[in-house]
């Protein structure tokens, strides 16, 4: 049995899986500020899923999905801003292990277990890639039933492929990049209601309304969304395109946006409608906890 856990800004998900990747339990508490903090309700998370299950000998590993930069090979963590860690590595698999007795931990980054919980639940018949439509804008690339990082852990990080040198300050320090117009937060950025997601809800509902300013966003949004998969599909081509993060609560009408524009774009290319982008595109099954099942069956 291993145990998962997916640390994010505002909870933490975590679940045991037994053979087959069958779901034993599940547990979630809030994520609080603070590296001390975080170990701690981590370690609580598996505890409890611990007492649930009824036999703690039956614990071979956890793994951990968590933002900021990752070093899987260390289990240490940089630049976890929303979880109070500052720019020094942090042994989080270390602090962890200790926490829970000594149990091996693997740490990796969140959209890349996203990644692999996605493979697991949807079983492909092919490569996916994950498209994380949040704050930032990433994506997890599975090939082979692997995860690929790449020589420096910037596989997927199509997010800050430079567009516009006129464009919007990026996070990375450029400018114009995909992010700046592709993330959740480019569309909060373009429809202020709330959250990202209260937003992206907003946004959605006013322009099947009718909303012709909703429309005109959402179109450029879309837009966006569409070249990061067309990006995806051009590198390294996988089976299936799954659209994820903040955003995708939207559900099916998201889908039908990407799609639609994804035609559209295809509509004067015999190359791009050969390609067929928009039958590939998926959304993540509703109700589970896919980045905690993929912690779960992370190797280091």
């Amino acid at each position: 049995m291993r145990i998962g856990l997916d640390i994010g800004g505002t909870k933490i998900d975590g679940v045991a899986l037994g053979a087959g990747n069958q779901v034993l339990a599940t547990g979630r508490r809030l994520t609080p500020a603070g590296v001390q903090n975080v170990v701690t309700t981590a370690s609580e998370v598996v505890a409890g899923l611990l007492e649930e299950i009824g036999d703690p000998a039956l614990l071979d590993g956890i793994g951990i999905g968590v933002p900021g930069l990752v070093d899987p090979a260390d289990g240490t963590v940089r630049s976890a801003v929303n979880l109070g860690f500052g720019p020094e590595p942090v042994d989080l698999a270390g602090l962890v292990s200790v926490a829970v007795g000594g149990v091996p931990v693997v740490v990796e980054n969140d959209v890349n277990v996203a990644a692999l919980g996605a493979y697991s639940l949807l079983a492909p018949d092919g490569d996916l890639a994950l498209l994380s439509l949040g704050t930032g804008l990433a994506a997890g690339l599975v090939v082979g039933g692997e995860l690929v990082r790449g020589s420096r852990s910037a596989a997927g990080e199509i997010g800050h492929l430079a567009l516009d040198p006129a464009g919007h300050l990026c996070n990375c320090g450029q400018r114009g990049c995909l992010e700046t117009v592709a993330a959740g937060s480019a569309l909060q950025r373009d429809w202020p209601h709330g959250d990202e997601g209260r937003s992206a809800d907003h946004l959605f509902a006013a322009a099947a309304a009718g909303d012709r300013a909703a429309g005109a966003v959402l179109a450029r949004w879309a837009g966006g969304v569409a070249l990061a998969v067309r990006t995806l599909a051009l590198t390294f081509d996988p089976a299936v395109i799954v659209l994820a993060g903040g955003v995708a609560g939207v559900g099916q009408p998201l889908l039908d946006a990407v799609a639609a524009t994804l035609r559209e774009q295809a509509r004067g290319s015999v190359f791009l409608r050969g390609l067929a982008l928009e039958e590939r595109l998926r959304l993540l099954p509703a109700g589970r906890p896919v980045a905690a099942i993929g912690a779960a069956t992370a190797q280091p």
